[in-house]
C-alpha cells in the first residue's frame, strides 16, 4: 500500500475509543525495551571497564612522562595520574574521537533500522502508532543513551580515578591549575560539548536508519562519513572551509581546562553541530513520513 492510500485510510478511519496519538510507544516503553538490549550492555561495560584499563596501564608503564614538543593533547596525558579530574579528563580526551562515536552512532543507527530487520516496524505502525510519534520516540531514547553512554565514562573515572590518585586539584597543561570546587562544573561543562558535538554523528545514524533495514549499514554508515570528516579536517589545504566541519571543534572543549573559561572556540562548534543535526533530522523525519514500510 502506498504512503498516499495509508495517509487516506488513517484520515478517513473514526478513532477507537480511548485511543490517543501521544499515548502509543511512552518513552518508557521504548527506555527498556532498548536498556534490556545486549548492545546496550555491552557497550555500558566497555565504557565502564575503560578506566580501569588505563589504571592498569599506567601502572604497569609507569607515571607518564612529558613528551617532546608536547602541545595540549600530549600534556594533558601527562598530567593523567596528578588527580581524579586529570584522570578523567584524560579518559574523555582518548576516547571523545572515536570511541565516544560508537556508542551514539549504534543508539541512533540501530534504533529504527533494527525493527524493519526483526519485520516488526510495519506492526508497530499498524498499532497504531503515528510515524512522527514512532520516530520521535525512538530519538529522544537514543539521544538519551547516547548521553548516559557519555557521563557513564567520566563518573567511572572520577571515581576510580580518586581511589588510584587521590581527590584534588584539576593540574592544568598549561601550568596552574583549578580549584577542586570547580572541577566537577568544568568536567561537566566537557561533556556537554561533547554530546552536542556529536549530535552530527548522531543525525547521520537516525536518517539512515530510515533508509536501509541493516542495522549495521546505518551504523557503519554514520561511524565511516565521521571518519571522512575527521580526514577532511586534516587537510589544511582546505584553509577556513575545515571551519564549517563538526569535526574541526571537536575538541574545542579544552577551552574548558583553562584557568578563564573560553566560551568562542565551543559556540562556533556547538552552533555547527546544531545545524547539521537539525538539517538531518528534517531528513529522517520527511523521508520516514513518505516511505513505504514493507518489513
Amino acid at each position: 500500500m502506498s504512503t498516499a492510500a495509508e495517509a487516506a485510510d488513517v484520515a478517513e478511519a473514526p478513532e477507537a475509543p480511548g485511543y490517543r496519538a501521544r499515548r502509543t510507544l511512552p518513552l518508557r516503553v521504548e527506555a527498556v525495551r532498548q536498556l534490556r538490549r545486549r548492545r546496550t550492555l555491552l557497550m555500558g561495560g566497555v565504557l565502564g571497564a575503560l578506566p580501569f584499563i588505563l589504571i592498569v596501564a599506567f601502572a604497569i608503564g609507569g607515571t607518564p612522562d612529558g613528551g617532546p614538543g608536547g602541545g595540549e593533547r600530549v600534556t594533558l596525558m601527562d598530567t593523567a595520574t596528578a588527580s581524579a579530574a586529570n584522570f578523567a579528563a584524560t579518559c574523555l580526551f582518548v576516547s571523545a574521537g572515536f570511541l565516544l562515536v560508537v556508542p551514539v552512532a549504534l543508539f541512533c543507527g540501530d534504533t529504527v533500522a533494527s525493527e524493519a530487520s526483526w519485520s516488526s516496524l510495519r506492526y508497530l505502525l499498524a498499532a497504531p502508532v503515528p510515524r512522527a510519534r514512532l520516530l520521535w520516540s525512538k530519538l529522544v531514547v537514543a539521544l538519551g543513551f547516547s548521553l548516559a553512554a557519555m557521563v557513564l565514562l567520566p563518573l567511572v573515572a572520577l571515581a576510580a580515578g580518586a581511589a588510584a590518585y587521590g581527590w584534588g586539584p584539576l593540574e592544568l597543561p598549561t601550568g596552574g591549575a583549578l580549584a577542586t570546587g570547580d572541577t566537577v562544573p568544568r568536567i561537566a561543562l566537557v561533556v556537554a560539548f561533547i554530546f552536542v558535538s556529536q549530535l552530527v554523528t548522531a543525525g547521520l545514524a537516525f536518517w539512515l536508519s530510515t533508509k536501509t533495514d541493516a542495522p549495521l549499514g546505518a551504523v557503519g554508515g554514520a561511524v565511516g562519513l565521521t571518519i571522512v570528516g575527521n580526514v577532511l579536517d586534516a587537510v589544511t589545504a582546505l584553509g577556513s572551509w575545515r571551519d564549517f566541519l563538526p569535526a574541526h571543534w571537536q575538541f574545542a572543549w579544552a577551552d574548558a581546562l583553562q584557568p578563564d573559561l573560553e566560551w568562542a572556540g565551543m559556540a562556533k562548534g556547538a552552533a555547527i553541530s546544531v545545524t547539521y543535526a537539525l538539517i538531518l533530522f528534517a531528513f529522517a523525519f520527511r523521508g520516514f513520513s513518505r516511505k513505504d514500510i514493507v518489513s
